[in-house]
């Protein structure tokens, strides 16, 4: 089966030295400088002021990331009132503060619409948003978004701007932590639904990190990891990038060392291979259970 085929890596990566110009034979180079100066606009103040407060409202296990503490991440905080109470959803794009300047103020109406559109099946939501005293949100969603002043105003906003995440998942960086803004949504996003006891992110022999999950379900004894996702340019990016093409998989077997790291709350102490029956796990209410 097509699936069963790997491939493996052939050349190793250049290296990139930061805090000077870079270049390569084929022309090109960076600058690293410093951000101009940015202070918090007052729709920003606002948004973050409120959910604050609807944060408070759920509590610390209800909310949609963990207990925090929080930074807010411009990825698309669709917040609404339901029966239950606070819910987020995330929007189909959230708009980072430095995109908002390349962001085409007709598509970004189109958020604005789909927005609305949600919140209009949350009768509760606006008049509780006016009860925290974010009284714009109804002006927010009613007014066109025609130009750059609109597209700053909803990019600070409550439906844009306030994802709460922990430092590390906002803006971490591996191998202490995967953050949003510098691993891809499909992998990262796995983060916050992975069963605690497996590694999503395992370290390569050339010391960068990969995203991998298993290839068959929990308990099936079976210790293979598939790479999701790896650093373009290193021996790992290649080896994903051919298996892309070539409609592969690209698995790591069960005794490398990145199955046993990934496997490892979950495998016996000095087990040489993945490939076993989970152990029974502490559940967050304190009693074990098989996996």
């Amino acid at each position: 089966m097509a699936n069963d085929r790997s491939v493996t890596a052939t050349r190793t990566p250049p290296s990139l030295t930061f805090g000077k110009t870079e270049r390569e034979d084929h022309p090109w180079e960076i600058q690293l400088v410093k951000h101009p100066e940015r202070t918090e606009s007052a729709q920003f103040r606002a948004a973050k002021e409120a959910v604050n407060k609807i944060l408070q409202e759920l509590g610390r296990t209800d909310r949609p990331y963990g207990p925090g503490p929080y930074e807010m991440h411009h990825g698309g905080s669709l917040w609404v009132k339901t029966d239950g109470g606070w819910r987020m959803y995330r929007a189909r794009v959230g708009i980072e503060w430095s995109m908002q300047f390349c962001a085409d103020p007709a598509k970004v109406d189109r958020l604005r619409q789909e927005a609305a559109d949600l919140v209009a099946a949350f009768p509760e939501t606006l008049p509780a948003l006016d009860a925290l005293g974010y009284k714009r949100a109804r002006k927010l969603l009613d007014t066109p978004i025609t130009d750059a002043d609109g597209v700053a105003a909803w990019t600070d906003s409550l439906f844009n701007a306030c994802v709460p995440l922990t430092r590390g998942n906002h803006q971490g960086i591996l191998p202490k932590a995967a953050g949003e803004h510098h691993y891809p949504w499909p992998i990262k996003g796995a983060d916050y639904i992975r069963y605690d006891d497996f590694n999503l992110w395992v370290t390569l022999p050339d010391g960068t990190h990969a995203g991998v999950a298993p290839v068959a379900a929990r308990g099936s004894g079976d210790g293979r990891l598939r790479i999701v996702h790896a650093r373009h340019g290193t021996p790992a990016g290649d080896v994903l990038a051919k298996a892309q093409r070539r409609k592969v998989m690209a698995v790591l077997p069960p005794d490398s060392p990145m199955a046993l790291e990934a496997f490892q709350q979950q495998i016996a102490p000095g087990a040489r291979t993945a490939s076993s029956r989970p152990r029974s796990r502490v559940t967050r209410g304190g009693t074990r259970r098989a996996g």
